[in-house]
């Protein structure tokens, strides 16, 4: 299901929240192996708990997920990915509290200011100055980001029938709780593009698990010129342990996506 929400600010500025609610029967994919049809993309960051050579279940090699090549605002599209677009594979997602995925929910006005655009979140993927370009002090706007959510259980589910890009860390991605932020500073392996097909709790290892998600692999070098949206809703976690959220929901909130900029 898909509908719209308009709303008129005070100041007769069009806006606009998109809300999209999606089980696991009513995937657009089927998990028949075709794409979604998505115009609007979810913009996520991925680190090394969940996307790294060696990691299970997929055992990927160095030069799978571009390990030989990982560097400061690397933005190519991580081999496998783009080896195997229309592959359905499944990926892990680290545990609480040491999560493998994160939305950010916040564009800062630092990314806006840099340049070369006057749009934030592409003036990180390009990457400009102080946010993975080469210069004196690459990293200089990538610390103490605000609103930067790991994603529990009740976030992934709510991600299923969407399609993602993500940035994917060679490392882990720190989170501060109080209040929450993330340092993003650090080697990119490159980018990853794909639609989220099921989630499931995992049984097969310790029990603070986050579960395994099915996924389609997309083309990243068509999906990044479509409209990139922040998962404002995130559900927010209180701190690195709870709540203890290992456990995907029968019928998890909408998700509300707002336009990157």
């Amino acid at each position: 299901m898909k509908s719209l929400l308009f709303k008129l600010s005070p100041f007769l500025t069009l806006s606009f929240f998109v809300f999209f609610s999606c089980t696991d029967d009513d995937n657009p994919n089927g998990g028949n192996g075709e794409p979604s049809d998505n115009s609007a993309i979810v913009f996520l960051l991925i680190d090394e708990e969940s996307i790294d050579n060696g990691n299970a279940p997929n055992n990927f090699s160095e030069t799978d997920v571009n390990d030989q090549i990982a560097a400061i605002g690397q933005r190519q599209t991580l081999r496998y990915f783009q080896d195997n677009i229309g592959r359905t594979i499944d990926l892990f997602t680290g545990q609480v509290g040491d999560e493998g995925w994160f939305a950010p929910t916040f564009i800062p006005e630092s990314w806006k200011n840099t340049g070369p655009t006057g749009n934030g979140l592409q003036n990180y993927l390009t990457p400009g100055p102080g946010l993975g370009a080469s210069g004196s002090d690459p990293e200089i706007l990538l610390d103490e980001i605000p609103g930067i959510i790991p994603l529990r259980a009740t976030a992934l589910k709510m991600l299923i029938g969407q399609t993602v890009y993500a940035v994917v860390y060679d490392s882990d991605i720190s989170i501060n709780y109080d209040p929450i932020e993330g340092n993003l500073q650090g080697a990119n392996l490159g980018v990853v593009a794909f639609d989220v097909l099921k989630v499931v709790r995992r049984t097969d290892g310790p029990s603070s698990d986050l579960p395994r998600v099915t996924i389609l692999i997309r083309n990243a070098t068509e999906i990044k010129d479509l409209s990139m949206n922040l998962f404002s809703n995130a559900p927010v976690p209180e701190s690195s342990s709870e709540p203890f959220d290992i456990n995907p929901p029968t019928d998890p909130p909408l998700v509300i996506l707002s336009p990157a900029d």
